[in-house]
């Protein structure tokens, strides 16, 4: 892979201000999904899969009831708008299509009209055709944990929210690269998505280990009231911003704490609830964090200590159209949130879980 990414070194080493949290240091590879153009045999979010012609691609079996959001537009639709998006000029003059892009709108409009000519259904398509979300092979992401002789992890999503939790199902596959020889040229795709931000654009990856430590969520009391006491991080010599002074933890969690983005392991982030364990269906192990899905890569000015030092100039800079360097892949799930998924640590292939935070 030529596409690199390096997280800025933090404001300081959590493990040398606090000793104490020095054994809940994580391994982590954040993704760092960036727009382009991945093929089967590349690791990449709503990319291409490798997958093998002669196995049934996967759909939601689950009732999807059409609640009209004023959204109706297909995953080919949903993307040819984001191209024209980033195109369009700051004096509000709209880009003429390619003739790539005027073959693809056409072919879609075409498609569409098929699929409506038994009228409109009050009821989404079922079963549903998933979208694919992520790709990772184990040479490109070592942490992955595959089991036997897997070295792929393929992750898809139905693009409908589903009760109770209103979040996308989603759809593990570990697999052998070598085995699949016979590869699904033209895989289904769904007749529309709930929302654009379940459509994700297909980008490469920069993988990068990072070092992680948890969010101050995930310590005991006792340690939250350490990374509270401001005469501790003082005495750090840190430099942390007397903004911070009457909250400091706030600091840990912004710029020390787990990162933000897409990654592989590490910490989950919370926010929306507080942490608690989720345990294995088929054995009752405590599971881990896989894979964490997510809405944007860092958020806000003071986030941006974790954009890459490589697109700090982007960052620092305006955008228009709803484009925006901090999400590249263009998901969004529930109220930008992030989307974790876990496994069980005992066995890749137990049921795995997902939750929104």
């Amino acid at each position: 892979m030529s596409l690199v990414r390096t997280t800025p070194p933090r404001p300081g080493e959590v493990a040398e201000v606090f000793p104490e949290l020095a054994p809940f240091a994580r391994p982590a590879i954040r993704l760092h999904p960036r727009p382009g153009s991945p093929s089967v045999g590349d690791s990449s979010v709503g990319g291409p899969l490798l997958w093998p012609a002669g196995e049934p691609w996967p759909h939601c079996e689950e009732a999807h009831l059409h609640v009209d959001t004023g959204f109706r537009q297909s995953p080919t639709e949903v993307r040819l708008e984001r191209r024209l998006q980033a195109r369009w000029r700051p004096d509000g003059s709209v880009p003429t299509l390619t003739p790539e892009e005027e073959v693809l709108q056409e072919r879609n409009a075409a498609w569409l009209a098929e699929r409506l000519d038994d009228g409109p259904p009050g009821l989404a398509e079922c079963p549903v055709p998933m979208l694919p979300v992520a790709q990772l092979f184990l040479r490109d992401i070592p942490l992955l944990r595959p089991p036997g002789r897997a070295d792929l992890l393929q992750v898809l999503w139905c693009p409908y929210e589903h009760e109770p939790d209103y979040k996308p199902s989603t759809a593990l596959f570990w697999r052998s690269a070598a085995e699949v020889t016979d590869i699904l040229a033209t895989p289904p795709e769904p007749y529309e998505a709930d929302y654009p931000g379940y459509v994700p654009e297909p980008c490469v990856l920069a993988p990068e280990t990072i070092t992680e430590y948890p969010n101050s969520l995930d310590l005991s009391r006792e340690l939250q009231q350490l990374l509270n006491d401001w005469n501790r991080w003082q005495a750090a010599g840190v430099g942390v911003d007397n903004s911070y002074a009457e909250y400091p933890r706030e600091f840990y969690d912004t710029h020390l704490g787990n990162a933000p983005g897409w990654k592989v392991g590490g910490w989950p982030p919370w926010g929306r609830t507080d942490p608690y364990p989720r345990y294995c269906a088929a054995c009752e192990a405590r599971t881990v964090p896989l894979l964490t899905i997510a809405s944007f890569e860092w958020y806000g000015d003071e986030g941006r200590s974790w954009a890459p030092q490589e697109d700090q100039a982007a960052a620092a800079d305006s955008h228009y159209a709803g484009l925006n360097p901090a999400q590249p892949t263009g998901v969004e799930v529930g109220s930008t949130d992030n989307m974790q998924i876990y496994v069980c640590p005992d066995s890749p292939v137990h049921p795995h879980t997902d939750l929104i935070q």
